[in-house]
């Protein structure tokens, strides 16, 4: 069967759609709790159980409101239209009112293959603009998830298209574990180097924590001289227009040595403005910004500018490496952003930067061979990132493409798709 012929019906033909239980302070405080799911335990394809909240739910109420392995569970609120399929990862589970639960209602169904429908309806064709309520928090109501028109292709076709598509999710999987894994063994490592050092010496008390008895503790300034860039005025645009000059903002910081940015500025801004141009090897770290920003570090790989938020940070000597000091930040994060201050929106300022208390080996060579060990995960770390956002495009490619019957099912090697992801070719 190809595109061309599949049958469109309304979701709510091919699922009973079930409401899940409101959380309220009775459940809250009640006896005998069901775990159960919120819409941030629901991501595209994959259930997340990392955090699972427990409810009471009335022995009356509660055949009605658990799961069975193959329910499609969509998002109600948030990210409207955001699905997953329930494998039974848990023996008891429930799910919240802002959840619904698709159980399909014929052996033609798999539910799996409307999850990659939604996702490509809801993220890329832009078929179901408009579908959530007109509420100040938009939500995707039972009626209208019912009335949704999906195609209904043979069920040879529906598990065609998906295991295709699941392939690809695997190898997906299999990056995201390996990211993981490497990102922890950075952690360790970070942790040994930072406080054992490389010779297995005495050890101190600093007001970094314990580091090696041999080891300094200064302040950054000591050693670094700590600036800040501009905005040029977004109000003229020749300081702005067929710009040539890179202008980093602390979006771009983000442990990684920068090459290119999203915004360059013009010879004219560098000559009116108080931007400064940066020589190769600045070190940036992120003194603004929402969330996890603030207190993130990156290397400049190019001459560049940057903006009032982040610190630019210099040589004044050459007894502390500066790769050394980039991998020694990024260990100190959590501790650099508790200097911040101010009310809602809580930053780093310079003097809070010039502040902050380094500690290293006084042998060079020693700071260069601990930057290299750390070096050595980060390039693994990258590659496992680069191959994944590979993958990612992969994916979203081929959803792209099925969903609209650009290519049929009967084109896709699924065996070549499970290749892609394997422990050999991750390690090569």
């Amino acid at each position: 069967m190809t595109y061309s012929s599949w049958v469109w019906r309304p979701l709510g033909e091919l699922f009973e759609i079930g409401a899940g239980k409101t959380m309220s302070s009775v459940a809250r405080e009640g006896l005998n709790k069901t775990p159960f799911l919120r819409t941030s335990n629901v991501l595209w394809d994959r259930v997340d159980l990392s955090s699972v909240d427990e409810m009471a739910i009335p022995a009356r109420e509660l055949a009605d409101k658990l799961l069975r392995p193959g329910d499609l569970l969509v998002c109600e609120g948030g990210d409207i239209g955001r699905a997953a399929v329930w494998s039974g990862e848990m023996d008891v589970c429930s799910f919240q009112n802002h959840l619904h639960r698709l159980r399909s209602l014929g052996e033609d169904v798999e539910p799996r293959f409307y999850v990659y429908f939604l996702q490509s309806g809801f993220t890329q064709l832009g078929i179901f603009e408009g579908v959530g309520n007109d509420t100040t928090i938009p939500n995707l109501s039972r009626t209208r998830l019912a009335a949704l028109q999906v195609p209904h292709p043979s069920l040879k076709e529906q598990r065609s298209i998906t295991q295709a598509l699941s392939a690809i999710r695997s190898s997906l999987a299999i990056h995201e574990q390996s990211t993981s894994t490497a990102e922890e063994l950075k952690l360790t490592a970070m942790r040994k180097l930072f406080t054992q050092g490389l010779h297995d010496e005495a050890s101190k008390d600093s007001e970094v924590g314990t580091v090696p008895e041999s080891w300094s503790v200064d302040s950054l300034a000591d050693h670094r001289l700590v600036m800040t860039g501009a905005t040029p005025s977004r109000g003229n645009p020749a300081y702005w227009s067929s710009g040539t000059i890179p202008w980093v903002k602390t979006t771009e910081v983000q442990y990684c040595v920068i090459y290119q940015t999203e915004e360059r500025i013009t010879d004219l801004a560098l000559a009116e403005s108080s931007v400064r141009l940066l020589p190769v090897g600045t070190l940036l770290l992120a003194m603004y910004g929402q969330g996890v920003t603030r207190g993130k570090v990156a290397l400049l790989g190019i001459e560049a500018t940057c903006n009032q938020a982040c610190a630019a940070i210099t040589a004044t000597d050459p007894s502390v490496d500066t790769r050394y000091l980039y991998h020694f930040l990024t260990y100190r994060y959590d501790a650099v952003r508790q200097l911040a201050h101010g009310g809602q929106q809580q930053n780093l300022n310079l003097d809070l930067v010039r502040s902050i208390p380094i500690a290293f080996p006084r042998d060079l060579d020693e700071q260069r061979e601990i930057a290299s060990a750390l070096d050595t995960i980060d390039h693994k770390i990258d590659l496992h990132r680069a191959k994944r956002l590979r993958i990612e495009e992969l994916f979203n490619t081929l959803l792209f493409q099925l969903m609209t019957g650009r290519l049929s099912s009967d084109d896709i090697d699924v065996a070549a798709l499970k290749g892609i992801g394997s422990v050999q070719e991750s390690a090569a």
